[in-house]
């Protein structure tokens, strides 16, 4: 009852924040000084043109009216229609959320994989040349702009050693090669389905140093975090009891600390996936990444209103999702977190 109590109560919190997102970049969106029917209409529109589809779009009306209107799509499920692309905007979020989440998931798999036993690591041999190395590591990975260390990646692993492709999910070659039959667009689920093992190493290839990029910065968060929370749990009164009466030592630190350290390292990760999952930019740019970091750097270029609309929501819909999974997670790990 009180799990349910506490998931109602951040569900209605969670609608009046997605609503106050709304709002803002509703009337922040369309205070920039353009033209969307122009831009609809393309670089030879005629002012007859421009008028028109200004009131097909609904453009001509006052701003309450517009967003009023806006909300009630939306409500029925209609994001609107792309200006750029003139696609609706809930297609061209199905058809890219796919490659996004696989390498938000990669990204963040490998992150979670390497960042917690740093921390843990850094903690046991505390002020040697290890946990030194760890913090150095943490600190390079949180500072250096993602940007830059996909470049160098690409300088490295696919310039000069060549055992890396540049950018993109797939060879294109491989459409008349070994065509993939799409099911879900995940590439890599999609390819273990149908077992198009060719298709399946190339994505896999592919996908490597756009996850190392992404997972640099989430590493650094991870592993101080748990360094952190690992070396005040090791000052505990049980934890010293536990080592004097033998307790090995991998049973102190792996069930015992890490065990009730884990719960601010369950924060960050959740606060850094939210983030990884609009903040992807760089990275899909740079790896010509065709998800939804790629998508709304063209539509903000374009001032596609739609678009920016749709992805702000989305975005916003994660962070609040994210957040509640993991408000519940520690309160299912630590039982002295409370819902209250």
């Amino acid at each position: 009852m009180q799990k349910l109590e506490f998931l109602l109560r951040r569900l209605g919190a969670s609608i009046f924040v997605l609503i106050g997102v709304s709002v803002i970049t509703f009337f922040i969106a369309r205070v920039v000084p353009a033209n969307p029917a122009a831009f609809y209409i393309g670089p030879k529109a005629r002012a007859e043109d421009i008028e028109r589809v200004t009131k097909q779009l609904g453009l001509d009306k006052p701003l309450p009216i517009q967003y009023a209107v806006y909300m009630q799509e939306l409500l029925r499920g209609d994001l609107g229609t792309s200006i750029s692309t003139k696609r609706p905007i809930t297609e061209e979020l199905a058809g890219r959320i796919p490659a996004t989440l696989e390498l938000l998931f990669s990204g963040m798999f490998i992150a979670v994989l390497i960042g917690v036993p740093l921390g843990v690591v850094s903690a046991r041999w505390q002020g040697r040349p290890i946990d030194v190395g760890v913090r150095v590591l943490s600190i390079v990975g949180v500072s250096m702009p993602a940007f830059f260390l996909g470049l160098i990646f690409q300088i490295i692993f696919f310039r000069n050693l060549g055992i890396l492709p540049l950018a993109g999910r797939v060879d294109g070659d491989l459409r008349f090669s070994d065509p993939l039959t799409v099911i879900t667009n995940f590439i890599l689920l999609d390819s273990i389905l149908t077992g198009n093992w060719v298709t399946l190493k190339d994505a896999f290839l592919h996908l490597i140093l756009p996850s190392l990029t992404l997972a640099a910065y989430p590493i650094g968060l991870i592993a101080r975090m748990t360094r952190a929370a690992m070396l005040e749990v090791f000052g505990q009164d049980y934890i010293r009891t536990a080592r004097a009466y033998g307790v090995r030592q991998y049973v102190v630190v792996y069930l015992y600390a890490l065990k009730n350290a884990i719960s601010p390292t369950l924060t960050v990760i959740g606060l850094t996936f939210a983030f990884a999952l609009t903040g992807t930019f760089f990275v899909e740019i740079l790896f010509n990444w065709p998800g939804l970091g790629l998508f709304t750097v063209r539509s903000l270029l374009n001032l596609d209103y739609p678009a920016i609309m749709g992805m702000t929501l989305f975005g916003a819909s994660g962070y609040v999702i994210i957040n509640l999974f993991v408000d519940l997670l520690q309160a299912w790990v630590d039982p002295r977190v409370s819902l209250n």
